[in-house]
C-alpha cells in the first residue's frame, strides 16, 4: 500500500464525518446530524462526487456515502469538512453491510453511482441492483423508497431494466442518455470521477429512478436468472 493510502486511512480516523464499521448506529443518525431532516445514501459512493454535491445543493437534507475504499472517502470527507458541510457523513464498509448501520425506515432515498458493473454472468448476484441487493435497501427505505442508478455501463442499465420489470417495481424516470436532453436537471449534471472516465466506452450516461413499492419474491430470482441467461453474451460467461 502507498505511504499516501496510507496517510489517508490514517487521517479519515479522525474526521468526525467519517464512520468505519460504525457498531450501534441504526436509528442514532439525528444525534450525529443534530436533526430528523431525510437521508440519502450514496452507495459506492468512491470520492464521494455525489454526497458532497447534493449536501451543497440540499442543505435541508441529510446525505451519507458509503464504500469501502477508505483513500477515495478521504476526498469527499476532507471537501465536506472544508465547505463545513454538516449534512454530508460517511460510511466505510462493504455495501452488502448496509443493513447494520440503519434503522427501518431511516433512509429516504438511494443512490448508485457509477458502480463495477460486474459484466461476467457469474457475478449477476454482486450487482447492486440484484434483487439480492434490492432487498437490503428494503430493510431501511422508507415505505415506497427511491432508487436512482446514474451508470455509463449499457448492461447495467438494461440489466436493471429487466429487474424492474420481472419484480413490477414503479419505473419513475428513465433517461437512456441523459446529456443529449436539454435541461438536464441539477442533479445528474454532478460528475464523478468514474463518469469522467468513460470507462464503458459508451460515451454515454444512464439513468433510471425507480421505486421499491413491492415485495421481490425470492421464487422470481430464478425467472430472472433464465431471462438474462438467454441473452448473454457468451463471451463474458
Amino acid at each position: 500500500m502507498g505511504q499516501n493510502k496510507l496517510e489517508r486511512f490514517a487521517d479519515i480516523r479522525g474526521f468526525s464525518n467519517v464512520f468505519e464499521y460504525p457498531p450501534n448506529m441504526p436509528g442514532q443518525w439525528k444525534k450525529h446530524f443534530s436533526n430528523t431532516n431525510p437521508i440519502t445514501l450514496e452507495l459506492a459512493c468512491g470520492k464521494g462526487e455525489y454526497a458532497v454535491g447534493l449536501g451543497r445543493m440540499y442543505p435541508e437534507r441529510n446525505f451519507i456515502g458509503v464504500d469501502l475504499k477508505g483513500n477515495r472517502i478521504w476526498v469527499g470527507a476532507r471537501t465536506a469538512l472544508k465547505e463545513q458541510l454538516g449534512n454530508v457523513a460517511f460510511i466505510r464498509s462493504q455495501i452488502d453491510q448496509v443493513t447494520q448501520y440503519f434503522a427501518a425506515e431511516e433512509v429516504a432515498e438511494i443512490w448508485i453511482t457509477f458502480p463495477d458493473p460486474q459484466l461476467r454472468f457469474s457475478k449477476l448476484k454482486k450487482r447492486l441492483t440484484h434483487p439480492v441487493f434490492l432487498r437490503r435497501y428494503q430493510q431501511l427505505l422508507k415505505k415506497d423508497g427511491i432508487i436512482h442508478l446514474k451508470t455509463d455501463s449499457p448492461s447495467l442499465y438494461h440489466f436493471t431494466k429487466t429487474v424492474i420489470g420481472v419484480y413490477g417495481l414503479e419505473l419513475l424516470v428513465d433517461k437512456e442518455n441523459v446529456f443529449s436532453e436539454e435541461n438536464v436537471h441539477p442533479e445528474l449534471q454532478i460528475k464523478t470521477h468514474y463518469e469522467s472516465l468513460d470507462i464503458a466506452g459508451s460515451n454515454r450516461i444512464h439513468y433510471l429512478q425507480f421505486r421499491l413499492n413491492v415485495d421481490l419474491p425470492v421464487e422470481k430470482d430464478t425467472i430472472l436468472k433464465e431471462m438474462l441467461r438467454e441473452t448473454a453474451d457468451e463471451g463474458g460467461n
